[in-house]
């Protein structure tokens, strides 16, 4: 006995292939920018590095191209929309987005040692330590540190609360250093946000390796919330003179690089400012993805509008709001009051 199959079945069945947009080819160089947040130039260098782990080795038609697929990720970074909608945009399925998400994230963050570290010679931590000196008079600085959080969607699980922050919401502790350019040298993602600042830099490679001698005399700046160290310079609680005024005032003015570090970041990819919804592992591998992209803009001058400054004034405010540590270390603040901030 034959069964017969409707016409309309054979419909629901068949595969259909939805032209895709060229957006190098729609869209002018401005128009490029506005949606995607970097320059067309910048992609296609990205394209290239990473183009050998996501390229398609298939003999199917239709297949999504490497360029397609860092598009629809740079425009998911640079909107914070659902998946859904940026599937849309090229006429794919969301679980197919997801996918090409999660993969290409993880490629371009895999970059990170090409394109994020600390000074490894004597002439970079000059010319570091020389640009920073050049903003507010504070010698020997070679970063700025400090903790941004990024929402996410709760990780589930028994230990979900331990990513629930002290505003009360999800979200991952991730700690910056950056240079006065805003370039980031070093980025540590992996922690819960109710885990405090201090907590996150004691555990690092960072501490380690100033601890150790790695970068002799020079130091890092960071806000109230992190105890004084030789290597880690905080301000004055309540300054008494006006050395400690003039300390104080120099040391905001040249801390305040990475926060506007995090207000670039966040304004180039409003995905870190608008929340993740995407699972724990992939969160990660998105926000170093978008350190990674920050780096490569800033080294082809492709630059972005900042924050207003009374933002950042802000953010320095909603940032520094942890309970300040009691210092533990202030031999070198203090000498730095009698040679370059004596009043």
């Amino acid at each position: 006995m034959s069964i017969s199959t409707s016409s309309s079945d054979e419909d629901q069945r068949r595969r259909t292939f939805k032209p895709r947009m060229n957006p190098f080819e729609f869209y002018n160089d401005e128009e490029f920018k506005n949606r995607y947040r970097l320059t067309k130039d910048v992609v296609t260098l990205l394209v290239n590095l990473i183009e050998p782990k996501i390229k398609r080795f298939t003999l199917r038609n239709k297949s999504i191209s490497a360029l397609e697929q860092v598009l629809l990720t740079i425009n998911y970074f640079a909107s914070g929309a659902f998946q859904i909608t940026v599937a849309d945009h090229i006429r794919i399925h969301k679980s197919t987005a997801c996918r090409i998400i999660k993969k290409v994230s993880a490629a371009i963050a895999e970059l990170r040692p090409q394109f994020i570290s600390m000074p490894n010679t004597q002439q970079d931590c000059n010319r570091i330590k020389s640009e920073f000196y050049n903003i507010s008079s504070f010698p020997n600085v070679i970063g700025c540190v400090d903790c941004t959080h990024i929402k996410i969607q709760s990780p589930g699980g028994p230990r979900a609360e331990l990513y629930r922050n002290r505003k009360g919401y999800f979200s991952l502790n991730v700690q910056v250093i950056c240079d006065a350019n805003l370039k980031i040298l070093d980025v540590i993602c992996r922690w819960p946000g109710s885990v405090h600042d201090t907590t996150i830099i004691n555990d690092s490679h960072i501490r380690a390796d100033f601890e150790s001698g790695v970068y002799g005399s020079d130091y890092l700046l960071g806000d109230s919330g992190y105890p004084c160290r030789a290597y880690l310079l905080t301000p004055f609680l309540r300054p008494s003179t006006p050395s400690e005024e003039a300390y104080n005032q120099a040391h905001i003015k040249t801390r305040n690089t990475v926060e506007r570090c995090f207000g670039v970041l966040k304004r180039r990819f409003p995905c870190l400012s608008m929340g993740l919804r995407v699972k724990l592992p992939t969160s990660m591998n998105i926000i170093v993805a978008c350190c990674v992209l920050h780096n490569l803009a800033l080294n082809h001058n492709d630059h972005i509008e900042e924050a207003t400054t009374s933002s950042l004034d802000l953010d320095y405010q909603e940032d520094s709001g942890q309970s300040s540590i009691m210092n533990e270390n202030t031999s070198v603040r203090s000498s730095l009051l009698l040679t370059h901030f004596n009043c």
